[in-house]
């Protein structure tokens, strides 16, 4: 599956079933702390890309997670809603936020990908 990657710090994949599975990066997990609070946007809503879509709180602050595609969401991470802490240990796997149907595939070209994505780590 192929990942790519926002500017603000969001991980999108391409699934087989042309849903796309959507989560806050590595760099942003070490960035915010200890994750202890996530609010996961209503299944069945629409959002433009760019659209603040849910919340994720640490112990040292707190930060919108934002639509990188367009498109409705599908289904939300209860796992994670239920204990935070898996988007501390596992931000690109198991601490997925939400899954969406995009509504423009065409959005996820225009994403980053692995070395873009670096390449904005390092000049941060």
């Amino acid at each position: 599956m192929t990942v790519k990657y926002t500017p603000d710090h969001e991980w999108v994949r391409l699934e087989a079933d042309g849903t796309a599975t959507v989560g806050i990066t590595t760099h942003a997990q070490d960035a915010l702390g200890d994750v202890v609070f996530v609010e996961l946007p209503e299944v069945g809503r629409s959002y433009a890309a760019k659209d603040a879509a849910g919340v994720v709180e640490s112990v040292k602050a707190a930060a919108d997670v934002y639509m990188p595609l367009s498109g409705e969401i599908v289904a939300g991470n209860d796992a994670l809603v239920a204990d935070p802490s898996l988007a501390n240990s596992d931000p690109q796997g198991a601490g997925w936020f939400f899954r969406m149907r995009p509504s423009d595939a065409a959005q996820f070209d225009e994403l980053l990908d692995e070395a873009a994505y670096q390449k904005l780590l390092a000049g941060a």
